[in-house]
């Protein structure tokens, strides 16, 4: 039974911890296993200057990460398409952002790891001063290896 229990916390350790892609000098968000992911991940980072103020203006909140630099929010897949996302904004395709161990500062309490991406576009698009663009354009900086 302790040796069970171990392993359980062991698991859950693992499970918050980002895992690395050496060769692309990126990590994939872990979402806590108890939330499901079924419409895959992708992830959005923000300066983190705004990620307080971003955070208590949304009306929902997924999962969000942070580390010095940036705060990430977790997003269905797809959320790039339709949306030209501030230059601010740094969008990452299977949420594998940059290797800065960033660090789960927030779990929503549904069984969504989720933030519904149009109210974010349309807060990061107020909180940066520019004005939202539906054109898919490809404005967002996508998140690629050094």
């Amino acid at each position: 039974m302790l040796k069970n229990a171990m392993s359980h916390l062991l698991a859950a350790r693992r499970s918050r911890e980002p895992q690395r892609a050496v060769a692309t000098g990126t990590v994939q968000l872990p979402l806590p296993p108890a939330l499901s992911a079924s419409l895959g991940c992708d992830a959005v980072g923000v300066p983190s200057r705004y990620g307080f103020r971003l955070m208590s203006h949304l009306p929902r909140t997924g999962c969000v990460f942070a580390d010095a630099d940036r705060w990430w929010w977790i997003v269905p897949a797809g959320s790039d398409l339709d949306l030209d996302w501030p230059v601010q904004a740094a969008y990452a395709k299977g949420a594998c952002v940059p290797a800065v161990r960033p660090r789960l500062i927030h779990q929503p309490d549904n069984r969504t790891p989720y933030t519904p991406p149009i109210p974010l576009f349309l807060m990061v698009c107020q909180v940066t001063g520019v004005t939202p663009s539906w054109a898919p354009s490809g404005g967002a900086r996508a998140v690629s290896a050094p």
